[in-house]
C-alpha cells in the first residue's frame, strides 16, 4: 500500500508511533518498551523519515527483529522530503558553522583525533565511544597501564634497517597491529564499516568486524575487497607494493538462539573472514552510565517518565538482552568450531592465565587479552596486567597460541612493551573511530601512519632492529608485577 505523507505525519506519539525507513513505513508502537536504545529516540522520529538516523546505528537485517505486522507500507517518494528526520541528540558546538575539521596535518598523535571527533560527533554517538562500565576504573586502569612499563634501551646497535612486519594467526601483517573490533561505526561516519575498512586495505592493516556492525557482513567484504582490488590494479602497473594485503577477521556475539549464531558463523565464513573471535566477556551488557544517562535525559524530555527509570537501570541499552549468551560454556566451543570449520578461532575478551590455559586445550588459535575496552565488568584488569599473570603462571601457553592484546594503548612506542613480554599484536579501538569521524578513510590511514611511525623510531630508540629482538629484559614490568594477582598462600 502506497501512504502519503499527511497520513504518516499524524503517528507522532506514544500511543502511535510510526517511522520511515527506506522508503517503507512500519507501526513501532508495540515496540517503543522494547527498543534497545529506548522508547524516546523511536517517538522523536515518529511521523518522520527516520532513514539517516537508522544507518547510523543499523544495518537493515535489524527490522526482521519487528514485531509481526509493523510494516504498514510504503511512503510516495515524493512526499519523503517532506517526512525529514530529527536528530536524535543535540549536535556538539564547534568553533565556527561552516568551518569544518582542521587540516589532517594537524594531527601529530593518535589522541589528537579525539580532540577533532569532538567537534563533529554528536552527544549520543560521543557518549557511545567514551563511555566506559560503573564508574570508569576498568577504562583509567587500561590507559594507564602502558605508562606503568618502561623501556631498558640498548645503545650502538646497527639499526639503521628494522624490520616491522610479522604475522597474525598465520596472514602477513606490516604491523604488529590491528583494528580492534568496534560496533555501529555508523555513528562514527555515515560510510560505516565500508569507509573503515577501505582505509585498512589501503594500508595493508588487518580488521576485526563486530557483529554489530551499521552495514551488513556482506556489504563490508564486497567494499574491502573492491579496496583491494583497486590496489592490485595499481601495483600490477610497475608498483611495488608497500605491504601484504591485510585482512578482515569477524568478532561474534553468540546469540540466546543458537540459530542466529549459527547464521551469523555461516555468514562471516561465505564472505571471505579468516578468522572466528569468539567474545567470552558479554553474558550481559556492562553498566554503560554516560548511556543510561543520556537515555534518562531524552525520556524525561518527552514526557516518559515510566520508560526514563527503566533507562536508569539499563532495562534499554545498545543491544537487546537476546543478542548475549549468558549461558555461553567452555563446552559450546564444539558446535562453534564445527561450524566455523578449519580457519583460526580466537576467545576475545580472556582476563586471567587459568582461562588461557583452558583456550588451549579447548584447541584455540589465540586469545586476545581484554576488558572490552572498560566497558563490561567493573575493575577488571587491564591487558598487560594479564599478559604478566600468563608468564608468571602458565608460561608453556607462550609459542603454542597466540595472544593478542587490547585496551587503552595510544602510542606506537608502547606495542613495543606489549611485544617483549610475549604478545603476538596490539588492537587498536578508540583512536580509530575517532579519526574516522574527523577524516573518514582518510583519518584511518593518518592514525596508522602514526602509530607506525611512532613503532619504528621506538624500535630504533631502544636498540631492536627486528620484532625477534623484543624480549622480557627490554622492558622494567616491576610497577605492574607489583599490582598482579597472586595465589592465596594462606587460608588464615
Amino acid at each position: 500500500m502506497l501512504l502519503n505523507a499527511a497520513e504518516v505525519a499524524k503517528h507522532n506519539t506514544t500511543s502511535s508511533c510510526w517511522i520511515v525507513v527506506h522508503g517503507k513505513v512500519y507501526d513501532v508502537t508495540p515496540y517503543l518498551e522494547q527498543h534497545p536504545g529506548g522508547a524516546a529516540i523511536l517517538v522523536k522520529q515518529g511521523g518522520r523519515d527516520a532513514t539517516p538516523e537508522f544507518r547510523k546505528v543499523h544495518s537493515a537485517d535489524v527490522l526482521e527483529n519487528l514485531p509481526q505486522g509493523s510494516l504498514q507500507g510504503e511512503l510516495d517518494p515524493a512526499a519523503l522530503a517532506s517526512l525529514a528526520s530529527a536528530p536524535t541528540s543535540a549536535p556538539p558546538s564547534s568553533p565556527s558553522p561552516g568551518a569544518g575539521p582542521p587540516h589532517i596535518a594537524h594531527c601529530i598523535t593518535a589522541l589528537d583525533f579525539e580532540a577533532v571527533a569532538r567537534g563533529v560527533l554528536s552527544h549520543n554517538s560521543l557518549s557511545y565511544v567514551s563511555s566506559s562500565a560503573n564508574a570508569g576504573l576498568s577504562l583509567e586502569g587500561n590507559l594507564s597501564s602502558w605508562s606503568r612499563i618502561s623501556f631498558r634501551p640498548r645503545v650502538l646497535r646497527n639499526v639503521s634497517s628494522i624490520l616491522i612486519r610479522t604475522e597474525i594467526l598465520g596472514f602477513a601483517s606490516p604491523l604488529p597491529l590491528y583494528a580492534s573490533a568496534m560496533g555501529q561505526l555508523g555513528r562514527s561516519h555515515p560510510g560505516g564499516e565500508v569507509e573503515f575498512v577501505r582505509g585498512l586495505a589501503r594500508r595493508g592493516v588487518h580488521g576485526l568486524i563486530s557483529t554489530v556492525s551499521t552495514n551488513s557482513t556482506e556489504e563490508i567484504a564486497a567494499a574491502f575487497r573492491g579496496e583491494q582490488e583497486k590496489l592490485a590494479e595499481t601495483t600490477s602497473n610497475g608498483v611495488t607494493a608497500a605491504f601484504p594485503p591485510s585482512q578482515l577477521h569477524f568478532q561474534l556475539y553468540c546469540h540466546n538462539d543458537r540459530a542466529v549464531t549459527l547464521a551469523r558463523i555461516r555468514r562471516a565464513k561465505a564472505a571471505g573472514f579468516r578468522s572466528l573471535w569468539v567474545t567470552v566477556d558479554t553474558p550481559v551488557l556492562g553498566k554503560r552510565t554516560s548511556d543510561r544517562r543520556i537515555q534518562v535525559t531524552e525520556a524525561l524530555e518527552l514526557g516518559l517518565e515510566r520508560a526514563a527509570e527503566n533507562a536508569g537501570f539499563g532495562w534499554r541499552s545498545h543491544a537487546p538482552a537476546g543478542d548475549f549468551q549468558p549461558a555461553l560454556s567452555w563446552e559450546d566451543l564444539a558446535w562453534i568450531r564445527k561450524e566455523w570449520g578449519e580457519g583460526p578461532l580466537v576467545l576475545k575478551g580472556v582476563q586471567c592465565a587459568e582461562d588461557v590455559r583452558l583456550a588451549l586445550q579447548h584447541g584455540c588459535q589465540g586469545v586476545v587479552l581484554s576488558n572490552h575496552g572498560g566497558r563490561q565488568a567493573h575493575t577488571a584488569p587491564d591487558a598487560l596486567t594479564t599478559l604478566l599473570e600468563i608468564r608468571t603462571y602458565c608460561p608453556e601457553v607462550l609459542g603454542k597460541l597466540e595472544i593478542l592484546v587490547d585496551g587503552g594503548l595510544r602510542d606506537g612506542s608502547d606495542v613495543l612493551k606489549a611485544i617483549c613480554l610475549g604478545a603476538t599484536a596490539v588492537g587498536v579501538g578508540r583512536p580509530f573511530f575517532y579519526a574516522l569521524a574527523a577524516y573518514g578513510s582518510r583519518g584511518i590511514e593518518r592514525c596508522i601512519d602514526i602509530l607506525a611511525e611512532e613503532l619504528a623510531s621506538g624500535m630504533r630508540l631502544i636498540g631492536i632492529a627486528s620484532l625477534d629482538e623484543a624480549k622480557p629484559e627490554r622492558v622494567n614490568a616491576s610497577r605492574l608485577f607489583n599490582e598482579m594477582w597472586r595465589p592465596e598462600r594462606s587460608r588464615l
